[in-house]
């Protein structure tokens, strides 16, 4: 296992999946508690088109990603209310519209390559320092979010009428989380991959629900079972060379079975 560790680009996945296994949960749990799932599938479709967009033009992909998930958040939420009735119909409209460009723009470059494999399922080697770099800046930026705004984003993901009649800023704070869903997006595509970013910010939420425990206590217990899965996940992909996406996305579901397992034993009792 320490052999691991005395390669850099082993050092930088590292780096990254811990900082993956923080941000996911962090956000993953107004997601959950606002019923809004889908919405990270959605916003790394964007992601996508923005990274296949980078490759045909030439630019840095991670900033393609970037750019087009914030673009995907504010269309949501513009969306969402031109159709108040049927808000989960924009996560369906930006989703389609995400995939729909990644697809033509792939088709322009001439098909896959190795970097957008990467992008899409995730690479331990494909980790630079650049990447580092970003990723250290907006997990800091969701993070620090998280910490301000936690007692208002708790309050509109419970009470999102009595927040607005209470005077909060229900709209921003909508706004604002669903821009952190993008960011936390692009902090997670290069170890988990575009498309299983949406397991990691669900699954461990949803196995430190089931523990029963107060709000705080399920963010921690959530970030714990992020970090077992990626860590373990890495250091197992490494030694069998398979993606680490899917890899860590398994021990993820993993951890959620065994838990319920548990819990339906102690029922029994």
């Amino acid at each position: 296992m320490i052999e691991a560790f005395q390669y850099e680009f082993m050092q930088r996945a590292f780096i990254a999946g811990i900082m993956v296994a923080i941000t996911c949960p962090l956000i993953g749990i107004f997601i959950v508690l606002k019923r809004l799932s889908m919405i990270g599938d959605t916003l790394s479709h964007a992601s996508l088109a923005g990274v296949a967009a980078g490759m045909l033009w030439g630019f840095y992909p991670f900033w393609g990603a970037l750019i087009f998930s914030v673009i995907g958040a504010l269309a949501i939420e513009r969306l969402r209310k031109t159709f108040s009735k049927y808000a989960e119909i924009s996560n369906s409209i930006i989703l389609s519209a995400g995939i729909g460009l990644a697809v033509v723009m792939i088709g322009l470059a001439k098909g896959f390559n190795t970097d957008l494999m990467g992008y899409m399922f995730g690479s331990i080697a494909a980790v630079n320092s650049q990447d580092i770099l970003i990723m250290s800046l907006l997990s800091l930026i969701i993070i620090f979010s998280v910490i301000i705004l936690h007692k208002k984003l708790f309050y509109i993901a419970f009470d999102e009428e009595g927040a607005q009649i209470s005077g909060m800023a229900v709209n921003f704070l909508n706004m604002y989380l669903t821009i952190l869903t993008g960011l936390t997006v692009v902090v997670a595509m290069r170890i988990v991959g575009i498309f299983m970013v949406s397991s990691m910010l669900v699954v461990p939420v949803a196995a430190a629900i089931q523990t029963g425990k107060g709000f705080i206590k399920t963010i921690f217990i959530s970030v714990i079972f992020a970090l077992i899965s990626v860590i373990f996940g890495l250091i197992i992909s490494y030694y069998l060379d398979i993606a680490p996406g899917g890899t860590i996305v398994l021990l993820s579901v993993s951890i959620l079975i065994i838990v319920l397992i548990i819990k339906a034993i102690k029922k029994e009792k």
